[in-house]
This record gives C-alpha cells, sequence and structure tokens, in this order.
C-alpha cells in the first residue's frame, strides 16, 4: 500500500493539537481504559483502518491486555472473554460507527444497555472515543496511511 499524502492531522497542527486534546479529555474518565482498547479497536475493525487496528493490538499488548481479549473482539457477542459492560460498550460502539446501516441509528436497548453499565461521565467519554477513533480511522483509511508506522 502507498501513503498518499501525510495524515491531514499532521498537516494542520492545529487540528492534531484539538485531537490530542480531546483525547486528553477522554482519558480523564472512569470509563475503564481496557475499555476503551477494546472500543477502539472494534471501530478501526469495522471502518478497515489497518492502522489502527495494528496500533491498538500493539497499545493493548504493550498495556498488558490479553491477546485472546484482543482476538476476541470480532466474536464479542459471544465470548466469555468479553464482559456485560464491555458488550455494552461495544455495542453503542457499533451503532455509532456504523449510523448509515441501520434505521434506528442508535437503537434505544443498545443505549439501555451502556446506561446500565456507565454513569453519565463515562458515556460521554465512550462516545467522544468513539467519534475520534472514526475521525482518525476515515483519516487514516482516506490517505492509505501505513500500518506499523508509528513509531
Amino acid at each position: 500500500m502507498q501513503q498518499r499524502m501525510r495524515n491531514p492531522a499532521v498537516v494542520i497542527p492545529d487540528a492534531m493539537k484539538a485531537i490530542h486534546a480531546l483525547i486528553a479529555a477522554t482519558s480523564n474518565s472512569t470509563a475503564p481504559q481496557e475499555t476503551m482498547g477494546l472500543v477502539h479497536l472494534r471501530a478501526s475493525q469495522i471502518n478497515g483502518c489497518s492502522f489502527y487496528i495494528e496500533y491498538g493490538t500493539h497499545s493493548a499488548q504493550k498495556s498488558g491486555e490479553s491477546g485472546g481479549r484482543r482476538f476476541a473482539v470480532p466474536g464479542w457477542r459471544t465470548s466469555a472473554l468479553i464482559n456485560d459492560a464491555e458488550r455494552a460498550a461495544l455495542a453503542l460502539a457499533e451503532a455509532v460507527t456504523r449510523l448509515a446501516d441501520q434505521e434506528d441509528l442508535v437503537p434505544d436497548a443498545v443505549w439501555e444497555q451502556a446506561s446500565k453499565h456507565y454513569n453519565e461521565t463515562e458515556l460521554a467519554s465512550l462516545i467522544l472515543w468513539i467519534g475520534t477513533t472514526n475521525v482518525f480511522n476515515r483519516l487514516n483509511v482516506t490517505t492509505r496511511q501505513v500500518p506499523g508506522t508509528w513509531g
């Protein structure tokens, strides 16, 4: 794969500063970082963003996340390695990432499950993190960022 251009957020440094500020804000939540990592990986899988699939897997491994859980993400609905709170977050990530694929954009059942496991601040962090992941995925896929080049 040949990269088309540098990541647009690198080309426009103020964009990267804004994105990093958003990432920092979501990182200050009480939402479990392991869950945030799984959500990031799932959205990246849906979007076909090989750059962040590889980076997310690499980051999870560095932070001690087990390989089995990372590999279980595509089958999260039935995996014994994914708990109910993580399932709710992954369902939310799929709904938010696949808006165009469903008539009921983010179904009430998905929202209700997420609300059972996460407070308002944690939900806000999850939603912002899903949105940020989708932004990065779209930038990387469009410009064909090469996996493994994050440094």
